[in-house]
C-alpha cells in the first residue's frame, strides 16, 4: 500500500495522528525535501528506506514506489500542507492506478490554515466575506485564463495565493486591476508555523515593497482581504436573541 500523507505547514507536530502512526510504520519514506520539515524523519523506524523526491523525477517517485510494492512494504508519501493543494498527487494516483496499485490519501494542515492561525485571524467574517480564494500567479505553471489574479480580484473575497512571493510587483498590479483597492489589508507569512516564522503586515499596494524591505523572496504566503481589518458583524449563531435547534434566543 502506498499513503499519500499531508505533513502540515511546517512544524512537526502539526502532522495528523494518523499520519504520524503511517509515518512511523513506513518500511519506505518518500518526501519533499525541500518543503517538508526534516525533523519528520526522525520518527521513522530504523532501517526505514528515505528518498528525497527534490532530487528525483515523477518515473523515480513511481519506480521506488512500485519496487516497495512489490516486496510487500508499507510506503509513504509525505507532501508539505495537504497533498490535494499544489501536491502534484494526481499525477503520481493516475500512474499507480494503471500499475493497478493501491493508495490511499491522509489529509493535513495546508499552510493557508497555518498562516491563518499565526495571523490569528478568521478568513469568513460577517458582512466581509463568505468565501476564501486559493490561487498562485503564474510562471513556470501556466494559469488559467480564467484564472487570472485580476479576474478572482473582481469578488474581493479572501485569497491566499500560493507560490507567488517572488513575482508581488506582477501581483500587486493584477490585484489592483480586478479591483481590490491599494489600501486592503494584506499579510506576508514567510514560512507559517517553522521556528523562523516572520509576519509581515501591510497593505496591497506596498506589498512589492513590504517584501523586499523584508528580504522575503520566497516559502511565503500571500494574504489579501478585508478579513484582516477590523470592522466585521458579530455571528448570529451565538447572538443571544438567535434561536436554532440547541437554544432558545432571548427575546
Amino acid at each position: 500500500m502506498v499513503t499519500f500523507v499531508g505533513a502540515g505547514p511546517g512544524a512537526a507536530d502539526l502532522i495528523t495522528v494518523r499520519g504520524r502512526n503511517l509515518l512511523e510504520k513506513a518500511d519506505i519514506l518518500i518526501y519533499a525535501g525541500s518543503l517538508v520539515n526534516a525533523e519528520h524523519l526522525k520518527y521513522t523506524k530504523q532501517g526505514c528506506r528515505i528518498y528525497n523526491s527534490a532530487n528525483m523525477t515523477l518515473e523515480q517517485v513511481i519506480e521506488v514506489m512500485e519496487a516497495g510494492v512489490a516486496e510487500g512494504l508499507s510506503i509513504v508519501r509525505l507532501h508539505t500542507g495537504d497533498p490535494s493543494i499544489y501536491g502534484a498527487i494526481r499525477e503520481q494516483m493516475d500512474l499507480l492506478a494503471e500499475k493497478g496499485i493501491e493508495y490511499s490519501v491522509v489529509p493535513g494542515v495546508s499552510s493557508f490554515c497555518g498562516a491563518a492561525a499565526a495571523l490569528k485571524a478568521e478568513f469568513t467574517l460577517p458582512q466581509v466575506s463568505q468565501t476564501v480564494i486559493l490561487t498562485r500567479m503564474e510562471g513556470r505553471t501556466p494559469v488559467p485564463e480564467r484564472e487570472a489574479i485580476s479576474k478572482l480580484a473582481v469578488h474581493q473575497a479572501s485569497m491566499a495565493v500560493f507560490l507567488s512571493s517572488s513575482m508581488l510587483d506582477r501581483l500587486c498590479e493584477e490585484l489592483m486591476a480586478g479591483g481590490y483597492k491599494t489600501d486592503t489589508p494584506a499579510a506576508i507569512v514567510y514560512k507559517a508555523t517553522w521556528e523562523d516564522e516572520k509576519i509581515v503586515h501591510t497593505r496591497v499596494g506596498e506589498l512589492a515593497a513590504a517584501a523586499r524591505e523584508n528580504g522575503i523572496r520566497k516559502t511565503a504566503l500571500i494574504l489579501v482581504g478585508d478579513f484582516l481589518g477590523g470592522e466585521y458583524d458579530r455571528s448570529k449563531l451565538y447572538d443571544p436573541s438567535f434561536s436554532h435547534e440547541f437554544r432558545e434566543g432571548a427575546e
